[in-house]
């Protein structure tokens, strides 16, 4: 069975850094598809800008053209809060434990894990793929602190597609685009224009909807 990558984030909005992103991790991977996943209630920050519902409309306008992306609505749907292991573990009950699973992370999320609810579990759950910006080398320079150091020790490195099910950590340098969504959010403000920033199919919702921009009074 091919590997699938899981994406998560509260994509407020969604952006072409994150695509491009789980396309080159798609491809360093062999995955069949990649589940874009945007957080409901995320637990680790706060209330996201916009409604869930508005942010999962943009992910399935974001990847529609995309035949190995796909928008997946369970944490939108969930009333508790958006744990990542609580999301991995219904996916293995669905897809079995035989599957691969690819977890895809920003550098930043990853020295973050640590904080994250069951944060361990994780590794049982999926292996997991840390997206480096070029001559950034996480392990060498300091940035991975105990207990993540510690735990990425006893992981058996990645070999890409031919590693297991579960428990494997690859970093891996990609071309990452600066774009954050942070920028977009406050291009949009200003009125300022945020085209090719992210997907025309997005923005044209951010406008139709007013998302972003200072109400009127």
């Amino acid at each position: 069975m091919p590997p699938i990558g899981i994406f998560g984030g509260t994509f407020d909005p969604i952006h072409f850094g994150h695509l491009r992103l789980a396309e080159d991790m798609a491809d360093a991977l062999g995955l069949e598809r990649v589940l874009f996943i945007p957080a409901g209630q995320p637990p680790h920050r706060g209330t996201p800008r916009t409604a869930a519902g508005h942010r999962l409309e943009m992910v399935r306008r974001a990847v529609a053209g995309n035949p190995r992306f796909v928008a997946d609505a369970r944490e939108v749907q969930r009333p508790q809060p958006s744990y990542t292991v609580d999301t991995l573990t219904a996916l293995r009950a669905e897809q079995g434990h035989e599957r691969t699973f690819w977890l895809l992370l920003g550098a930043d999320a990853f020295l973050d894990l640590p904080s994250w609810h069951e944060w361990r579990r994780l590794f049982e759950l999926a292996n997991i793929a840390v997206a480096e910006r070029p001559g950034a080398q996480l392990m060498q320079s300091g940035a991975i602190m105990e207990p993540l150091k510690s735990e990425i020790s006893q992981r058996q490195p990645a070999e890409g597609p031919t590693t297991g099910p579960a428990g494997s950590v690859l970093l891996r340098t990609t071309p990452q685009l600066d774009i954050s969504a942070t920028a977009i959010r406050s291009i949009l403000a200003r009125r300022g224009s945020a085209r090719y920033l992210l997907p025309d199919a997005v923005l044209d919702y951010i406008h139709e909807h007013h998302l972003y921009t200072p109400h009127e009074h």
